[in-house]
């Protein structure tokens, strides 16, 4: 069996340059865990890899579905699956991508029978205050409270469809692809030990050198043209248009706020959300970390690589 090595990390921390080089140096394929650069289109908004990327290393999941489709961690979950055991059908190894962490969580651990969204109860619960939210997912579910953000609307309603649904499961069965299908409810996770089957490795930058990587970062999204990409869409669903920044501009191809402004709110927008990102890491998983601020490119690389050559012995 070939290893699966996750490279995971803030937004801008620098994950695709790095899994790139050692994709390249393993004979390894990219599988994204991403929760945006899924669907197609959105290339700009959400720094997909560009063409010369996917010339040099092959990518899984990348713009995959259509803007209007529903995503979900559990849906994600089996997509990843399947693009894993491809890539192992193949004698490869594979490297996993990303910073959303519920759809890196859904490969390692899986969800089962979790419930498709409830329009009409979704309804009902965005006309409650968040207060009320949070006291009947307590109701319902102390468990899912003690893993929901209860400060997120949008998490709590989703937490309490799943708690009304009553269809929550975790497996500890193997099924067809059962080396990863573990219970959803399981603590964090352990990418060191030897029966877990996976390796990873979280990226990290000094504060002040990631923020200016993320305003560096939403600045070539304009230059790049992604009010033009945004502008060009028709139907988008509402998981693809939770996407960062893209209700900015949105407003700001409407004439609601000027560009200063849009730039502005998606640079402090995400900046928050990488704050979020690394909280999650370092609560749910015990991946070795590595600051790449005070080392080059090489150095970087180079570190890794001697950690992925330890997941392989």
């Amino acid at each position: 069996m070939k290893s699966v090595f996750f490279v995971v990390g803030p937004t801008a921390v620098g994950k695709t340059a790095v899994a790139i080089e050692l994709a390249e140096r393993f004979g390894a394929e990219i599988v994204n865990a991403d929760a945006f650069q899924i669907y197609r289109d959105l290339d700009v908004l959400t720094a997909k890899p560009n063409g010369e990327a996917k010339r040099r290393v092959r990518h899984h999941l990348i713009g995959q579905i259509s803007l209007a489709e529903t995503m979900s961690a559990a849906k994600f979950g089996e997509l990843a699956r399947d693009a894993l055991a491809d890539v192992h059908s193949r004698k490869k190894n594979a490297i996993v991508v990303g910073g959303s962490g519920l759809y890196l969580k859904s490969i390692t651990h899986g969800f089962d029978r979790i419930p498709p969204p409830d329009p009409k109860l979704r309804e009902e619960l965005s006309a409650l205050p968040q207060k009320e939210l949070a006291q009947r997912l307590q109701n319902l579910s102390p468990e899912l409270v003690a893993r929901t953000d209860l400060r997120n609307p949008r998490r709590v309603i989703r937490a309490i469809e799943i708690a009304s649904a009553s269809t929550v499961i975790p497996s500890g069965v193997k099924g067809s692809r059962g080396r990863y299908r573990k219970a959803y409810a399981a603590g964090p996770l352990d990418f060191t030990r030897d029966d877990e089957g996976f390796r990873g490795v979280l990226l990290l930058r000094d504060r002040d050198d990631l923020y200016q990587r993320i305003n560096e970062r939403v600045n070539a999204m304009f230059r790049d043209g992604v009010e033009e990409e945004v502008r060009a869409l028709a139907e988008v669903g509402p998981t693809a248009a939770s996407a960062l920044g893209f209700k900015e501009i949105r407003a700001l191809i409407a004439g609601q706020i000027s560009r200063e402004e849009c730039i502005a709110k998606i640079r402090q927008a995400t900046r928050r959300y990488a704050k979020r990102q690394l909280t999650w890491f370092r609560h749910q998983t015990s991946f070795p970390q590595l600051n790449l601020t005070p080392f080059s490119h090489r150095e970087a690389v180079r570190a890794i690589t001697q950690m992925f050559r330890r997941a392989q012995e």
